[in-house]
């Protein structure tokens, strides 16, 4: 690992390690002083903003052998997402206190699940996609079993677990079909891959009906939205707000990654399938 490398993943680095440091100072404050975790919750979302803003690159950088891609696209949505982040940690403050559910758990938890958006957003390789994804979807599935005395909440997480693992295997199942066809990992690659190999390819064409099954599971689209209700009225008001909100970039960037990067000569069939739902 280069210094100009570390230098492209610094905003992910800061997160990473504030989430680290919450989790300590958690341990040695007292119940009535928690409110120094919001603080340091919002720092968190702030330095990330200007260490993302302060970037010292020319148009695009890779890292990790080319799996880590950042753009000028990637830092926008990023920031978008630490902005909506913040109003979410402005809601939550008083929404949490209200509901005695202050606890530095939604803070770390969200911050782990930005981390796998800002991941996700930056995935220029199948793995990383899937490693992003994971990290967002389980902190997510945790998010929404926040009140540990709500059966609802329980039986909505519940829910959320079983279609969002059902989910991210037929995203995976995808990817895997796609690397065999390809013999790469790397969008770039796949991208000529695919080319090369024609969109009648059979192995193609299945890979990508999984990728978009998996992806219109994650965004909630018609007609694979059936966890949709259930897990916005179980969770708490301000978890609801947060999976409405902030994992959508994630997954938008998801798909732009892996159907225009990557299969983008395959456009006339993704976008017939994406134009239906």
């Amino acid at each position: 690992m280069t210094l100009q490398e570390l230098v492209f993943i610094a905003p992910e680095l800061w997160v990473l390690f504030m989430t680290c440091v919450i989790l300590v100072v958690d341990l040695y404050i007292k119940e009535e002083r928690r409110g120094i975790i919001h603080g340091l919750a919002m720092i968190t979302l702030l330095f990330a903003a200007i260490i993302t803003l302060r970037a010292d690159y020319d148009g695009t950088g890779l890292a990790f052998e080319g799996s880590f891609l950042r753009d000028q696209m990637g830092d926008m949505l990023k920031l978008f997402s630490y902005f909506v982040l913040a109003i979410v940690f402005i809601y939550a403050k008083f929404c949490l206190r209200q509901f005695r559910m202050f606890r530095s758990d939604f803070y770390t938890l969200t911050l782990e699940a930005l981390l796998g958006i800002m991941l996700l957003i930056s995935a220029n390789n199948l793995v990383m996609i899937y490693l992003g994804l994971e990290l967002l979807a389980l902190s997510s599935y945790t998010l929404v079993a926040y009140d540990r005395d709500s059966s609802r909440g329980s039986e909505a997480a519940m829910k959320y677990f079983v279609l969002g693992s059902m989910a991210s295997g037929m995203l995976l199942y995808g990817m895997s079909m796609i690397y065999g066809a390809t013999g790469s990992l790397d969008l770039a690659e796949v991208a000529t891959a695919v080319s090369g190999l024609g969109k009648d390819d059979p192995m193609l064409v299945f890979g990508l009906v999984f990728l978009v099954v998996g992806l219109a599971f994650k965004l909630g689209l018609v007609p694979f939205h059936m966890w949709v209700p259930d897990v916005y009225h179980g969770a708490p008001v301000v978890i609801t707000l947060f999976i409405s909100s902030v994992p959508k970039m994630a997954a938008f960037a998801m798909a732009f990654r892996l159907l225009q990067t990557g299969l983008g000569e395959l456009h006339g069939d993704w976008s017939q399938m994406l134009a239906v739902l």
